[in-house]
């Protein structure tokens, strides 16, 4: 029986022994290298169920959004009624249908009784935030999965790279948002309320979109490296990365057009179609990322590949932590395993195993013909006495 290792630092340090000796970035891989890794990518998307992770991480995230809405109404309704209405308009510019009444009957009752906007605000930061957090734990559970390593951090580095990387997303988000919001006449007015010049507000109104395209894609590369139990470097752009805010952006407008293009989403639901468009928009989204992760991961099998690690070898990078009580395996990575005598069962004597030849031939005096295993002496025939009467 093979021994275990604790924790298993013997199978890490050839691992990194061995990367040391091949590619270090993935631009050093051939074409052929790159064209396998992306057919690798394919296959294995829809072997990991991916697609079902990405329904999970909207589930998630729909959890996260709502709260985060509801923060973001009271924000609006703390503002006076002129700076109010013009966020409005630029939401009102932005949604339809029952988003738009939504936003409308929120900021109404809010500054109707602005006394509850405070508790409405921190409520809904900490349910955000709570949701957002499952959300990244979602999202660290699905790249275990795709970098085909088991879950080996302990509860106390767990935790706080699930609070980090969900507060640098909140973060994102919120100064995305303020972003798209504050746009128009409202970045003209902010503008001049904080002594800016026209040209900056129009430069503003030109750049914020690539920045917010290069900040997804920021954030996502902060998603790749912290969540998988892989240990690897950190990089601003990645590979996987691009090709994630590629896909997005290609789903994000093919998907617009279908639905300008058609509009059966809102002649099926009706009211609610805004909605449905929104949900299956943040799959596409879920799906890109999580198709970038996968071939970052299969790009970093091929660079283990180059360097000598068997084909179908996994793990391809070491692990950050490796789980308590895992059993190493038989592998070229393991050659100093310590392996216990194996047990040999006691082998019987011949004389007892032997089986006889034929009947055994009893004698005149069966009684001493008796074995261990035959049957008792039979009992005697009783006499009667005829005397008695």
């Amino acid at each position: 029986m093979a021994r275990t290792r604790e924790p298993g630092r013997a199978q890490r340090e050839k691992l990194v022994e061995l990367l040391s000796n091949g590619p270090r970035h993935s631009s050093d891989l051939g074409f052929k290298a790159w064209v396998k890794a992306f057919g690798r990518t394919i296959n294995e998307f829809i072997e990991d169920d991916l697609p079902d992770k990405a329904a999970a991480l909207t589930y998630y995230g729909v959890l996260s959004i709502f709260p985060g809405l509801l923060v973001f109404v009271a924000l609006i309704g703390l503002l006076d009624d002129k700076a109010a209405d013009k966020v409005i308009d630029n939401i009102l510019g932005l949604t339809s249908g029952a988003t738009q009444q939504i936003v409308v009957d929120g900021v109404t009752k809010i500054q109707e009784n602005e006394q509850s906007a405070s508790a409405i605000v921190f409520a809904g930061l900490v349910i955000a935030f709570w949701s957002a957090s499952g959300y990244i734990g979602a999202f660290m559970r699905a790249a275990n999965t795709i970098y085909d390593v088991p879950e080996g951090r302990p509860l106390w580095k767990m935790i706080p790279i699930r609070l980090f990387v969900t507060l640098v997303t909140v973060v994102f988000l919120v100064l995305s948002a303020v972003a798209i919001v504050f746009t128009g006449g409202l970045a003209e007015t902010t503008g001049a309320a904080m002594g800016l010049e026209s040209q900056t507000v129009t430069l503003f109104n030109i750049l914020k979109w690539p920045g917010l395209v290069l900040g997804f894609g920021l954030m996502i590369a902060l998603l790749y490296w912290a969540a998988p139990n892989a240990r690897q470097r950190f990089r601003l752009i990645t590979p996987g990365s691009t090709l994630a805010v590629l896909t997005w952006v290609a789903v994000s407008a093919g998907f617009a057009y279908y639905v300008a293009r058609f509009d059966s989403y809102n002649k099926t639901y009706g009211a609610i179609g805004g909605i449905i468009i929104f949900l299956v928009w943040m799959w596409l989204t879920n799906v890109a990322v999580l198709l970038g992760a996968e071939f970052d991961a299969e790009l970093a099998r091929a660079k283990a590949i180059a360097a000598g690690l068997p084909k179908h070898e996994e793990p391809y990078l070491p692990l950050r932590d490796v789980p308590k009580q895992e059993p190493v395996a038989d592998n070229p990575l393991h050659r100093d395993t310590v392996v216990d005598d194996p047990v040999v069962p006691p082998v019987p004597d011949a004389a007892e195993t032997a089986k006889p030849s034929g009947r055994r031939r009893l004698s005149k005096n069966w009684k001493d013909d008796k074995g261990p295993g035959d049957d008792p002496e039979p009992p005697t025939k009783p006499t009667i006495d005829t005397n008695w009467v």
